[in-house]
């Protein structure tokens, strides 16, 4: 098994209370806020940097308006002292932000990927990463994603779209573990 060196950064993505509108429909994974909550309790207690990345909107319409309620990090999400919060504006953590800076300034070649949602923030980031020559690792039971509308008004399966993203990011991006197996890896 591949051992994870100390230095892994948890990459925390859009862990944010927009998602608990009821305008984004059904989602997958209702267990992705624990898992995530779990990879960052283990991280905390190794002393482990977590990067958290907050999407803001200047729209005041959006449910990421940087002055809106829903804008804000999930109850569960309680950022340390030592961690390092980076906001962002598109979907990838890596435009408009020092993230890459702050991973080759810290020659962290390897990091582990967590969020919402699985076929926006985080797949865009993972690609990203995986292009810029980082080695991500991408948890698959720690992020979930909504039923979505296709160009044909049929509505595609939250659970479909997730395990595409995955497949799709899968030893091309990224490597796609599970919670456990991650932890098993430090």
């Amino acid at each position: 098994m591949i051992k994870l060196h100390n230095n892994v950064p948890l990459i925390v993505i859009d862990v944010q209370s927009a998602f608990d509108d009821s305008s984004w429909g059904k989602r997958n994974n209702p267990c992705a806020e624990r898992n995530i909550e779990k990879l960052i309790e283990h991280w905390n207690l190794n002393q482990r940097l977590v990067i958290y990345v907050k999407h803001l909107s200047k729209n005041k319409d959006s449910l990421f308006y940087s002055k809106s309620e829903t804008s804000e990090f999930k109850e569960m999400i309680n950022p340390l002292p030592k961690d390092i919060i980076i906001t962002k504006s598109v979907n990838s953590a890596f435009i408009g932000t020092n993230l890459e800076e702050i991973l080759r300034k810290n020659n962290y070649p390897n990091i582990v990927i967590t969020g919402l949602t699985t076929n926006h923030c985080v797949e865009t980031t993972t690609r990203m990463a995986g292009n810029l020559g980082f080695n991500p690792f991408l948890v698959s039971d720690a992020t979930a994603t909504f039923d979505r509308q296709s160009l044909n008004g049929e509505t595609l399966n939250a659970e479909k779209i997730h395990e595409m993203t995955l497949a799709n990011l899968h030893e091309e991006f990224a490597t796609i573990k599970k919670t456990e197996e991650i932890l098993a890896m430090l």
